[in-house]
């Protein structure tokens, strides 16, 4: 783990998502879940969870993806959305409330190793939540021990870093313009750590997990409906550039937000400023007879 331990890691994570990253994800969050709403749709449709159902939802958020499978388990069925930042299950917790969705909460924690009630869910659904974890095989475990014999994991992953555009135009626009930062490793955890699909496929069959089956989606993320100037304010504040230019220099920062807005001028189209976006679209089965 590149500047420090597993541990340090994920304290850093937690202490980032109860704070600045919570809140910068809630800012942008209506944008941000609309661009990403058919990827989850994709993946929603592989889950096809049943009434009865019940479900954990991995990475939750603001809960869009959990409000859906709760409507989806109704009648019988229940949904836990599970997400590190307290800010972003409060704003959850709110949404299911205000929709006067019943069957679903919402708990502030690390999937890794929150408390789930052992072998009682039907579903493991995550979009794009499970990249981050610190130890993945024991990740994946945990959240095994959570499903019932033969119960359901999906989520959706992001492929290699240059296959999504949406993330690398501005990046290797802004890039050149800041301090280089040390490349993770294939293994460190990240948006892009499960690009190779043979990765995840290791770390499932580690975990105990059987049939796994691993397909691609090619898509395109609009990172605005409303005009080129939305669109950079999506690029700098969610995805890999936001820390960077965070720390930098006032001077260096609107330089490189201008190299962001050029660069994204050329994907400027009538449905928005779109860009590609690869996935994988992961499901597997808890092998437990």
């Amino acid at each position: 783990m590149a500047g420090g331990s597993a541990r340090d890691w994920h304290d850093a994570q937690v202490a980032y998502w109860a704070g600045a990253g919570g809140q910068s994800w809630l800012k942008g969050a209506v944008r941000t879940e609309a661009a990403l709403a058919p990827l989850g749709d994709r993946a929603l449709a592989a889950a096809a969870a049943r009434p009865g159902d019940h479900v954990i939802d991995i990475g939750c958020g603001t809960g869009p993806t959990s409000l859906a499978l709760a409507l989806a388990v109704a009648p019988g069925g229940g949904v836990l959305g599970c997400d590190l930042s307290p800010i972003l299950t409060d704003e959850a917790r709110r949404r299911a409330l205000a929709a006067g969705v019943s069957n679903v909460r919402f708990a502030a924690g690390d999937a890794s190793t929150y408390a789930f009630q052992p072998a009682a869910a039907d579903l493991l659904f995550s979009r794009f939540g499970v990249m981050f974890f610190g130890d993945p095989v024991a990740a994946f475990r945990h959240l095994r021990g959570a499903l019932k014999p033969r119960g359901r994991l999906v989520f959706l992953v992001w492929r290699p870093f240059k296959e999504n555009g949406w993330a690398f135009v501005p990046f290797a626009a802004a890039g050149p313009l800041l301090p280089q930062m040390p490349r993770p490793a294939p293994d460190e955890p990240g948006p892009f750590s499960f690009g190779d699909p043979e990765r995840p496929r290791a770390l499932l069959t580690q975990a105990g997990f059987a049939d796994i089956r691993i397909d691609p989606i090619d898509a395109t993320i609009a990172l605005s409906r409303g005009g080129l100037d939305e669109a950079v304010e999506s690029a700098v504040e969610i995805g890999p550039l936001s820390r960077l230019l965070k720390e930098a220099p006032e001077d260096v920062r609107d330089r490189a937000v201008a190299a962001v807005r050029a660069a994204l001028a050329r994907h400027v189209t009538t449905e928005g400023v779109v860009l590609p976006a690869a996935c994988w679209l992961i499901t597997a089965r808890n092998s437990a007879a």
